[in-house]
């Protein structure tokens, strides 16, 4: 499950603006490589929406079922707010629905139609190795 958490107001490139909706996934525990100690955090995400700012406001709070993973992109520079440092990422968190997320159970199909030679069991009931 993910939660409407907050809207943020963009701008197209003809200049009329619109919003998006910001989803936030539910807490994970991260091993800290520096410290090693662990620390709590939550993805998040976010979509653009046909909503006008009243609906927008409406909709903080809303859970949805999906998850907020991580897709591989196009490098791209990034400014780390706290720090200011610039870095290079190759990657987004993009909402996906529950049906993305679950795996596809795959049925089997046999390519020939195959008969059992119910010859080859023993019709006794004794288990006996062949020679």
């Amino acid at each position: 499950m993910v939660r409407i958490v907050n809207y943020k107001e963009r701008q197209k490139e003809d200049g009329t603006s619109f919003f998006v909706l910001e989803l936030q996934g539910g807490i994970e525990m991260v091993l800290s490589k520096v410290t090693g100690n662990f620390y709590a955090t939550a993805k998040k995400a976010y979509i653009p929406s046909t909503f006008d700012e009243q609906v927008c406001t409406g909709l903080i709070g809303t859970e949805m079922p999906g998850s907020i993973i991580k897709e591989d992109c196009e490098p791209f520079e990034y400014v780390v707010k706290e720090t200011g440092e610039e870095i290079t990422l190759s990657h987004r968190w993009v909402y996906v629905t529950e049906d993305a997320v679950k795996p596809k159970q795959e049925t089997f199909v046999p390519k020939h139609n195959i008969i059992a030679n119910s010859d080859v069991f023993s019709q006794n009931g004794i288990l006996e190795h062949a020679e």
